[in-house]
């Protein structure tokens, strides 16, 4: 198993590919044999000639090529399994939780289909974690997008003509993105605070020159996968007022806060936009699971009443589609190589290894991942 599939993807908001010329070169140097859709890399820079010239093949259609692959890579789940032959493994988010009819799918074709997002979030698996990779770039451009809508400069600044006092920035959830929200907005000169249930990135949070808002929930902690734990109506409730105080003060809030295959928490209500200052921005990063702040759209902003201004805060990365297929593609890359035999020059689905088991949903015309089986 060594000829790959490098798709274009359908949906013309997408930006990103998932292999780079320079991580081509490496794998064609390996063994593998790679074929590129035409025009897949456009978006990010790369062209097809760049491909050809990293001894990739450059095919007109993913499905005038399915035929002759044995392993296929793509950004978002595909929106049509038809002509992918059995035994194939597909590499892909798939958004699991929510997409039984394409799992049955999957397993029905005899598709081997690894879950992006369900790779484990271990030290060993930390440089396939395409969740990691991704979101970070979604928080840096989450402070950039606030800050172009925000009526004020960030940084202070002492000027002949009067002082200009920082912008005040709450980040809430303090994951990937979360962290990569505080270095931007701190590296702009604002001044920052930031909220996560997980006690443990009290330090973290201080460490980058932010503020950490303590609220006493009571027990917490995170899941085995790296996760923030839910919360119980008590606490969410608690939590809310304790982070509206803030918002009244601040500048920009970002929320951050995705629990994986569930609905995403409400943190922040109507009543608590209407307490903030005309001018603020929210900026919603869970809007696809549900949303944290009431009233965000899914890839619309939304001014409220008072003029507050709610972004839409999903699938930032495909602003920064260069470094964000760099990085996927290095998640990719390493995947690929991680399960590479060099001397038989073949990519072995090997299932007592950690890393494939937690992320192969589906085999021999079965869904066999724990967690999706009826």
């Amino acid at each position: 198993m060594k000829k790959v599939l490098v798709c274009r993807e359908k949906d013309e908001r997408e930006t990103r590919v998932s292999l780079i010329p320079d991580d081509v070169k490496k794998l064609v140097s390996m063994g593998f044999e790679i074929k590129v859709v035409s025009g897949a890399g456009l978006k990010s820079g790369f062209s097809d000639e760049a491909y050809r010239a990293a001894g990739a093949f450059v095919v007109e259609s993913e499905e005038s090529a399915y035929g002759d692959s044995e392993i296929i890579v793509r950004i978002m789940k595909p929106e049509s399994i038809n002509g992918i032959k059995s035994g194939t493994l597909h590499l892909s988010y798939l958004d699991p939780f929510n997409q039984k009819d394409l799992l049955n799918g999957f397993a029905e074709n005899g598709i081997q289909a690894v879950s992006l997002e369900m790779i484990p979030r271990t030290t060993l698996a930390q440089k396939m974690d395409v969740q990691s990779s991704q979101t970070s770039l979604a928080g840096y451009v989450a402070v950039l997008n606030a800050a172009s809508h925000l009526p004020k400069a960030l940084p202070m600044m002492v000027t002949p003509a009067g002082t200009i006092n920082p912008a005040r920035v709450f980040v809430i959830g303090v994951g990937v993105a979360g962290l990569q929200a505080i270095a931007t907005a701190k590296r702009l000169g604002a001044r920052v605070d930031a909220f996560d249930t997980r006690p443990v990135v009290e330090e973290q949070v201080k460490s980058l020159g932010a503020s950490f808002l303590k609220i006493d929930l009571g027990e917490m902690g995170q899941t085995s996968q790296g996760y923030a734990k839910e919360l119980t109506p008590e606490q969410i409730a608690k939590q809310k007022e304790a982070q509206a105080k803030v918002c009244e003060k601040a500048n920009i809030v970002i929320t951050t806060a995705k629990v994986f295959g569930r609905k995403a928490p409400r943190l922040i209500e109507k009543n608590v936009l209407d307490r903030m200052m005309p001018g603020s921005i929210v900026v919603d990063m869970a809007c696809s699971t549900g949303g944290n702040v009431e009233g965000s759209k899914l890839f619309e902003n939304v001014v409220t009443e008072n003029g507050v201004t709610i972004i839409s805060g999903d699938m930032l990365e495909r602003q920064v589609p260069y470094d964000a297929s760099k990085m996927f593609s290095g998640n990719i890359t390493a995947f690929l190589t991680h399960f590479y035999d060099k001397e038989a020059k073949e990519l072995k689905v090997n299932l007592d290894d950690e890393i494939m088991k937690g992320c192969l949903l589906t085999q021999g015309g079965k869904i066999i991942h724990e967690r999706f089986k009826d």
